[in-house]
């Protein structure tokens, strides 16, 4: 249910996605996203495109709002960290000077203090000129309190990939089965052999990086950037794949979300539980990410921002 600041919520700027059925997941790529199977949702609003650094900043000078990027980790959340490394930051990529292992992120990743929403690189950065990029730096407790100032919720797994399929079950794109129709681009990825290779989308493409959200087509239901750009948040928490459907079912699962993960060797669940995030970044290509999918899915720690994670709001 979506919580309310008690203000009217903001519809200006969503689609309405009428409900149904859909096959859910898919068996042609990544284990995670297995097993397909029936899904039914209720009709829902949903925000056009991922909040911008405009709108985020409106509800940061309306209420005073400091992201989990700015604020000084506790020491009992992280044990064992060297109490100097436990500074206000997030994670920032860096392209790297030629082709690298693949399986060690940190040869791409690393930990800049200062980076925040504002800072999305680091305190030398700046969002100047980007109001109308997504809002990136947002870990999920930033993104459910926006949502919440707004009258909104987080959309659920099952909710977001329906919305983004915009009525093609089963494509692989949310544009249909040909990644560039015509040789035509159709959302912002990485094009060239990642980490290093970047082939530029035009003469005003300077560098991987975010574009501004409505820069490429919409797909059926009229949204815009549910592939590519900036992964998004979503209410689920992450499991390993999707549940096998019940046999003897006749039924899909009605609005289903995942329960959060039960420890299982008796322990306390972890700190900071994994939460679902869909649509890949600016930051997949087909060499190592090719999650710019609707059926595909990744794991996000709840305290974790990036600089090519956003979100976007629903209303039920």
């Amino acid at each position: 249910m979506t919580t309310s600041t008690g203000s009217a919520p903001i519809t200006r700027g969503m689609e309405l996605v009428n409900g149904g059925t859909f096959l859910m997941g898919s068996d042609g790529f990544y284990p995670e996203e297995q097993p397909v199977h029936p899904v039914t949702v209720d009709g829902f609003r949903i925000d056009r495109h991922p909040v911008t650094v405009a709108a985020f900043r409106r509800f940061v000078k309306d209420t005073g709002y400091r992201t989990v990027a700015e604020r000084t980790p506790h020491g009992a959340d992280y044990p064992g960290a060297d109490p100097q490394e436990l500074v206000p930051g997030a994670l920032v990529f860096h392209r790297t000077a030629g082709p690298v292992d693949l399986d060690d992120w940190r040869q791409w990743w690393s930990y800049v203090p200062g980076a925040d929403w504002r800072h999305p690189a680091g305190p030398a950065s700046t969002r100047h000129g980007q109001e109308l990029h997504p809002v990136t730096q947002i870990a999920y407790e930033d993104a459910l309190t926006f949502a919440q100032w707004a009258g909104k919720d987080l959309p659920t797994e099952a909710e977001w990939e329906y919305a983004a399929r915009g009525g093609l079950d089963r494509a692989t794109f949310a544009w249909g089965q040909d990644f560039t129709p015509k040789g035509r681009r159709m959302a912002t990825t990485w094009h060239g052999r990642f980490p290093w290779e970047h082939l530029p989308a035009g003469r005003h493409d300077t560098g991987p990086g975010t574009t501004p959200v409505g820069t490429y087509p919409p797909n059926g239901y009229g949204l815009y950037d549910m592939t590519g750009n900036v992964w998004e948040w979503t209410r689920d928490h992450y499991t390993d794949r999707h549940p096998h459907p019940a046999p003897g079912t006749c039924c899909a699962p009605r609005n289903p979300a995942a329960d959060p993960p039960r420890p299982q060797d008796g322990t306390a669940a972890e700190r900071f539980p994994r939460r679902v995030i869909k649509g890949g970044s600016y930051l997949c290509a087909p060499n190592y990410c090719l999650r710019y999918r609707p059926a595909a899915r990744q794991s996000q720690s709840e305290d974790t921002a990036t600089c090519h994670l956003g979100f976007r709001c629903v209303l039920r």
